[in-house]
């Protein structure tokens, strides 16, 4: 375990440094960017090893285990984010636990979350989620249907946009998901220009361990790194 906490600690310290970087070549504050590190299929004691380190928030792609680990109080008092596909039926589980839920991605999800909320006593932060690279096997409004989306989800009482979220298409080489990055960016400063009801811009949460720096160049105002802290992901088979 010692061994393990300080690779993690070597690699936060390195993409700290690279952030910092990234952030002077675009003339802005490293303070302005926020470190998440995504979790997924991190064990619990891993997770609590890396509370411990200068990392701003955790993320999670699976409800269970964000429940889990967030009951066990594994984020060591640090908050923790849903950064995958959320299904209707698990959002009771998200609400309440989730600081920011990146993936909103329709009005159904979006009433379901609210109603939670409400139920609660809560105001829920949420991102929209973007197809940016128009890909029909990820989720995500297209561009051309964000306003529409925007406008109706605005209206639901328990909910608070503040911003935006976006994965570029896979198959994209190094320093090709620039131009994904920047139409989104424009999206987002395109919607901050707008009066909405319930509507905070104030994330944009696009790059991961293989484009996070060419993300800040283009106006990330947080980036999702697993790989990147924990080496590279080791899948369980799940049992029946």
């Amino acid at each position: 375990m010692e061994e393990m906490r300080k690779k993690m600690e070597e690699r936060v310290h390195l993409i700290r440094q690279q952030m910092e970087e990234a952030a002077g070549q675009a003339g802005r504050a490293p303070e302005e960017i926020t470190l998440l590190a995504a979790s997924k299929t991190q064990s619990a004691e891993i997770v609590a090893l890396s509370a411990a380190l200068p990392i701003d928030l955790f993320g999670e792609n699976r409800v269970q285990e964000l429940a889990s680990k967030f009951d066990a109080g594994a984020y060591g008092g640090k908050q923790v984010d849903m950064i995958g596909h959320l299904q209707k039926n698990k959002v009771k589980y998200t609400v309440g636990r989730a600081r920011l839920i990146h993936s909103v991605d329709s009005l159904e999800l979006g009433q379901v979350i609210s109603k939670e909320a409400g139920k609660k006593g809560l105001c829920q932060d949420i991102l929209l989620e973007v197809n940016i690279g128009r890909e029909e096997s990820k989720s995500g409004v297209f561009p051309e249907e964000l306003p529409r989306l925007l406008e109706n989800i605005c209206q639901l009482p328990h909910i608070r946009v503040r911003g935006l979220m976006a994965i570029p298409p896979i198959s994209a080489k190094e320093g090709q998901n620039r131009p994904y990055f920047s139409a989104l960016r424009q999206l987002f400063v395109d919607i901050k220009s707008k009066r909405y009801d319930n509507v905070h811009m104030d994330c944009l949460s696009m790059g991961m361990t293989h484009d996070y720096v060419d993300a800040i160049l283009e106006g990330a105002t947080l980036v999702r790194i697993g790989t990147g802290i924990y080496g590279p992901r080791i899948y369980k088979e799940e049992t029946p």
